[in-house]
């Protein structure tokens, strides 16, 4: 799945599929575009759990980190 990585405030990051990045959390907007990279379940990515970033952007379209933390279910 290519996974669109933007950058919020301090060492916060949303993970989605949404190029555009709108269905990041208003809370912690801006969303600044860092890269888009292709993540593969099973394979490592430096900073994620890939199979767990990929688990919630199908549950709820987005992955949220807090300093590579996974904050997903403190803002849905």
């Amino acid at each position: 799945m290519l996974v669109n990585i933007f950058r919020g405030p301090g060492r916060v990051f949303g993970m989605t599929a949404d190029a555009t990045g709108a269905n990041l959390p208003a809370e912690f907007a801006p969303w600044v575009l860092f890269r888009s990279q292709e993540f593969i379940r099973g394979q490592a990515t430096p900073g994620v759990d890939t199979g767990e970033c990929l688990d919630d952007i199908e549950k709820h379209g987005f992955h949220i980190t807090d300093a590579h933390v996974r904050i997903t279910d403190k803002v849905i």
